[in-house]
């Protein structure tokens, strides 16, 4: 049994990891989601994060835990200064908005030596071990719970609603808006920090328009509208290239078709519970007409 699981930990080991991170960075977007935000930076906080731990666990003696406060930290403060002003925005301004800061954050990254420029960061220290991915998911997890059934989370809900209605009804939208922005920024930064310490390289390239997109898609095919949503997203589009490898050149298009489907017939993603009750009360009331 023991020679078994060592066989599979060492061929699945990284799609397991995978499957963590991406998780966090679901739910790092779930949360700007949940207040109405249509933000594309999440990539950009994730290398943010990425390069600020890896640079400390390279160049200083510090320990790994300071190095991911920093990968928390500095998508914070970052998403601080650029919340404000841009936060105005919604909808696909916003977007767009953020998906041109993440492309400024590439291209600074590309052209400064002390992040290794095109070439990245290499030989960064393997720190992460999967018990940490199993905490800090869990502790997001518990935490956005508790947001969720807070009075935080019910004025994110009546924001997303309508926000003129829910300005009317005394909510803060702007610095509500800008907490979710933060808090997002910190999630995707330490899933940065802690996907660093497990590939030993990072580059600009990793955090370009195609993560961002590739994040916000994970959310958006589980479903927004519980937390379970973006878990079973990220966990479905990890897997899912392994279980299709078969396919080889046909995996883009099979993964393709499968999230054509999903958004036809279940537009709220895969966890929509409103529409999976009707579906079941259905099949249950044709099994009764079939058995009279």
């Amino acid at each position: 049994m023991l020679e078994w699981w060592n066989g599979f930990w060492a061929i699945y080991s990284s799609v397991i990891f995978g499957i963590g991170i991406n998780a966090m960075l679901a739910l790092s977007i779930y949360l700007t989601l949940s207040c109405g935000l249509l933000s594309l930076a999440n990539a950009a906080f994730m290398g943010i994060g990425a390069y600020a731990a890896a640079m400390i666990s390279m160049q200083t003696n510090l320990s790994f835990p300071i190095a991911l406060l920093a990968s928390a930290m500095t998508p914070a403060l970052v998403a601080l200064a650029i919340g404000m002003p841009t936060l105005r925005l919604s909808g696909v301004y916003l977007a767009m908005a953020t998906l041109g800061f993440g492309e400024v954050v590439r291209v600074i990254v590309l052209n400064l030596d002390i992040t290794g420029g095109p070439m990245g960061l290499n030989g960064i220290p393997q720190k992460t071990e999967w018990w940490h991915i199993v905490l800090l998911l869990g502790v997001t997890l518990f935490t956005l719970a508790r947001v969720r059934r807070s009075k935080i989370g019910r004025a994110f809900e009546a924001i997303k609603e309508d926000e003129i209605a829910a300005r009317l009804m005394g909510i803060n939208v702007a610095r509500y808006k800008l907490l979710a922005f933060v808090l997002g920024a910190v999630i995707a930064g330490v899933a940065g920090g802690l996907n660093a310490h497990y590939t030993f390289t990072i580059g600009p390239a990793n955090y370009g328009f195609e993560s961002a997109v590739d994040i916000l898609t994970m959310a958006v095919f589980g479903g927004t509208s519980n937390l379970l949503g973006p878990l079973l997203g990220s966990f479905t589009l990890s897997v899912l290239p392994e279980l299709m490898s078969w396919l080889k050149d046909f995996r883009l298009v099979a993964n393709g078709l499968i999230l054509i489907i999903v958004i036809l017939y279940l537009p709220k993603g895969i966890c929509d519970t409103t529409k999976l009750r009707t579906w079941r009360r259905r099949l249950d009331t044709n099994s009764s007409v079939k058995v009279q």
